[in-house]
C-alpha cells in the first residue's frame, strides 16, 4: 500500500527529512514540541519522485547534472535549466494533485506560503536556505498546485546545484518536499540566532527584525533593527534602530506580496518592543534546548498594522515560528581542532608564535 502524498505538518519530526524534506522535517519537530508554528501540511518527497518519473523518465537529466564539476558554471546553468524546464512543463499526477487539493480545504480561502523543502538541507555541516524558492501569498488551489512544481523544480536552481557540487553532494536520491501554510501577515518578522553570529558567544540571543513580512530583510531590502538579549538575566545588552525604508505586505485579492516605501514615522522607529524582543529570545532558548544546538530561526509576531501591535491577544500568542535550523557558522569553527599535533610539546608553543605573526 502506497504512502499518501500529503499529510498534516505535526505528523512528521526531526527523523523524517527524507521523507518530507529540511524545512517540513524542522516545522513539525517544533509543532510536536508544542511550539508555535502557523498551519499547514506538507507535500512529500513521494510526490517529487512520482512526478520526476514523467518529468526525467530513467533519471538521465539528473545524472547529467550530478556529473558535472563545480567550477563548470556556463554547464550547470545549461544543464538546470533544462531540468526546470522539464519540471514545470510535467503534467502534475492526478493522484497527487488530488490530495493537495483536497489538504488545501481546510486552510480556507485565504492566502498561503508555498515553500520548498529538500530532503537534504540545513544540517550543521551545510546550509541551504534561499537556494530554493518559497511563494508568499499564493490564492486558489490551481496556483497552489503550480507552485508546487515550480518549488519542485528550484531544485535545479544554478545556485542550489553549484552549490552541492562544492560540497560534494550527488543527484542521486535526492528529492524535495513542499510546506504549505496559512499566510501570516505580521506586524513584524525577521531572524534571531541563539549564540551571537559576530563572536559565536553564546550567552546571548541575537534578533534581527523589520516591519510586515520578512522577506524584506532576506532580499536586502532594509537595515534592519537588532536586539542582543542575555540568556543570563534577560537583559537587552545591545540595541540598533535600522532605517527601514521599504516594507513587504500582501493584498487582500492579491497573488504574491508588494514592496511599498514605509510610512516615514517609522522608518526609524523599533519593529519590536522591549517585551516582544525578550519573549522572542525566551522563545529561541527553548527551540535551542529542544534541539540541544544553537539554532538560526525565523520568526514573526503578528499585530494590526506597522507601529499597531495587537491589543486584545497576548504577547505568547502573537510570536510565531516559520523555521529554525542549525546554525552553521560558529558549529563549523566549533568543530576544528584547537592545534595540529606537534612532535614535540615546544612545538605548540612555536606555532602559536607563527599564527600571531
Amino acid at each position: 500500500m502506497r504512502q499518501p502524498f500529503t499529510c498534516g505538518t505535526a505528523e512528521v519530526g526531526a527523523a523524517d527529512a527524507a521523507r518530507a524534506g529540511g524545512k517540513a522535517a524542522a516545522l513539525g519537530e517544533l509543532a510536536r514540541a508544542g511550539l508555535p508554528v502557523p498551519r499547514g501540511f506538507v507535500i512529500t518527497a513521494g510526490a517529487f519522485l512520482l512526478h520526476m518519473d514523467e518529468a526525467d523518465p530513467g533519471g538521465a537529466a539528473r545524472a547529467a547534472l550530478g556529473s558535472l564539476v563545480a567550477d563548470d558554471l556556463d554547464g550547470i546553468a545549461g544543464a538546470a535549466a533544462g531540468l526546470r524546464a522539464r519540471v514545470t512543463a510535467a503534467p502534475l499526477p492526478a493522484e497527487v494533485a488530488a490530495e493537495v487539493t483536497s489538504a488545501c480545504a481546510p486552510l480556507g480561502a485565504g492566502p498561503v506560503a508555498v515553500r520548498s523543502s529538500a530532503t537534504l538541507e540545513d544540517s550543521a555541516e551545510a546550509s541551504f536556505a534561499g537556494l530554493q524558492d518559497t511563494y508568499l501569498a499564493v490564492r486558489g488551489t490551481d496556483a497552489v498546485l503550480d507552485r508546487v512544481r515550480a518549488c519542485w523544480a528550484s531544485l535545479y536552481n544554478d545556485g542550489s546545484v553549484a552549490y552541492r557540487r562544492r560540497q560534494g553532494i550527488g543527484e542521486d536520491g535526492l528529492a524535495m518536499g513542499v510546506v504549505v501554510q496559512r499566510m501570516l501577515n505580521p506586524r513584524s518578522a525577521g531572524v534571531m540566532f541563539t549564540r551571537s553570529p559576530v563572536t559565536g558567544d553564546r550567552s546571548v540571543v541575537a534578533i534581527e527584525g523589520t516591519w510586515g513580512l520578512g522577506s524584506a530583510l532576506v532580499g536586502g531590502e532594509v537595515t534592519p533593527d537588532s536586539f542582543t538579549v542575555s540568556n543570563v538575566t534577560g537583559e537587552i545588552t545591545g540595541r540598533r534602530v535600522g532605517v527601514k525604508l521599504r516594507v513587504h505586505s500582501f493584498t487582500p485579492k492579491g497573488q504574491g506580496i508588494s514592496a511599498s516605501p514605509m510610512a516615514f514615522p517609522l522608518r526609524r522607529t523599533p519593529c519590536l518592543t522591549d517585551d516582544e524582543a525578550r519573549a522572542l529570545a525566551l522563545l529561541g532558548r527553548q527551540v535551542e534546548d529542544h534541539y540541544g544546538a544553537p539554532q538560526d530561526i525565523e520568526w514573526a509576531v503578528l499585530g494590526d498594522s506597522p507601529g499597531h501591535p495587537a491589543l486584545h491577544a497576548d504577547l505568547a500568542d502573537r510570536i510565531v515560528l516559520l523555521q529554525s535550523r542549525p546554525e552553521t557558522v560558529w558549529a563549523a569553527r566549533d568543530r576544528e581542532p584547537i592545534a595540529s599535533p606537534q612532535a614535540k610539546a615546544s612545538d605548540h608553543v612555536l606555532a602559536r608564535f607563527r599564527r600571531a605573526l
